[in-house]
């Protein structure tokens, strides 16, 4: 095991971040999508989405990687939704199902 493997763990930890279900469906609304385009983007049903924005779960790998992907260019082009998030986000340890 090289040196850069437990820093690589690390990050991919500190990238595993989810912002608050308020956060993610403002930002799906901001650029225009449906809960359905995101999850045929996410390949996921509907419902799973749904639910992930109304925080009953939280996606889980490899899901959630991609989802987090979507969530973080979705933030970088709608700025002042994400500031909504002003450190409320959901760590990767809470997991759930969908």
């Amino acid at each position: 095991m090289s040196d850069a493997d437990p820093m690589q763990r690390v990050n991919a930890l500190l990238d595993d971040v989810l912002p608050t279900p308020r956060v993610r469906q403002q930002l799906r609304l901001a650029a225009g999508l449906t809960q359905q385009e995101v999850a045929d983007a996410v390949g996921v049903k509907r419902l799973a989405v749904a639910r992930w924005e109304l925080g009953q779960t939280h996606p889980r790998r490899p899901h959630r990687a991609v989802y987090i992907h979507l969530l973080k260019g979705l933030a970088e082009r709608f700025p002042e939704v994400a500031e909504l998030n002003a450190g409320n986000t959901t760590p990767a340890s809470e997991r759930g199902s969908g």
